[in-house]
């Protein structure tokens, strides 16, 4: 292949690489105890038409699972200031996610996806010490499932 033809496909796929890395980035950070809507801007990116549906999925469900996997570390490693003013979660509402979580256990995490009670979830999961491995897999579909369904929202009204 000629060097201008290579370099005139890679400069064709920059933008939609732009557009991942930002859904990836928004989909992390929206997973953490942060505000976010990574929602939306996987639509954005589906409306850009830039990248496949299905690769646009996936990078937002691996960086959704990513940062729900940083609640699962704070929650695993750092429990034990929960008392303190800035730990993520309040003591009321600690009690009432780990109750929960021993009621239903891991399969608890299929609700990782939901507002409110998703963020706070994948923490006490880290809390509870669930294996990383099955948490990560759980989490994974849930958060899958949730894009694929924005995706086919979507492309309903698109």
């Amino acid at each position: 292949m000629n060097p201008f033809l290579s370099l005139r496909l890679n400069n064709r796929y920059k933008p939609a690489m732009s557009l991942l890395a930002g859904l990836f980035a928004s989909a992390l950070l929206s997973a953490t105890l942060l505000p976010g809507s990574s929602e939306a801007v996987l639509a954005g990116v589906l409306a850009a038409g830039k990248s496949p549906v299905a690769i646009a999925v996936f990078i937002a469900t691996a960086g959704n699972t990513l940062g729900s996997c940083v609640n699962w570390g704070l929650g695993r490693f750092f429990s034990h200031f929960r008392n303190k003013k800035w730990f993520p979660v309040k003591p009321e509402r600690f009690a009432q996610y780990t109750s929960w979580y021993q009621r239903w256990g891991v399969w608890s995490l299929l609700a990782s996806w939901a507002p409110v009670i998703g963020d706070p979830l994948t923490v006490i999961a880290g809390v509870s010490r669930t294996p990383l491995l099955v948490f990560t897999a759980v989490v994974f579909i849930a958060k899958g499932v949730r894009y694929l369904l924005v995706a086919g929202v979507f492309g309903l009204f698109w």
